[in-house]
């Protein structure tokens, strides 16, 4: 027969090696969620409108980011106290790697 202190002790390494592998698994789930993002099944089907087309720092803190919305382009200057419209439906670029 077993001694009662050795069967305790047995139970504390078994229920902290299930709290070490479950708090694992958390990061995993973490760190896959804060890579990929996680979407929702409606929002993966809905096509998307908006998308950033180019960013360039500028300084520490602003940025210039051309934004496509629909067909149209905008070149935005972003950050700092104020966000200002540069410039307002450019034409898309040329398609440089068509042959």
């Amino acid at each position: 027969m077993t001694d009662p202190a050795d069967f305790s002790w047995l139970r504390v390494m078994f229920a902290f090696s299930v709290v070490l592998v479950l708090m694992a698994g958390l990061g995993w789930v973490l760190k896959y969620v804060s890579a990929r993002g996680f979407i929702l099944p409606s929002k993966a089907t809905r096509m998307r409108r908006m998308k950033i087309v180019e960013s360039l720092a500028v300084d520490t803190k602003r940025r210039l980011v051309i934004v496509s919305c629909d067909s149209h382009e905008h070149l935005l200057l972003i950050g700092g106290q104020d966000d200002i419209v540069i410039a307002a439906n450019l034409p898309p670029a040329p398609n440089t790697n068509a042959p």
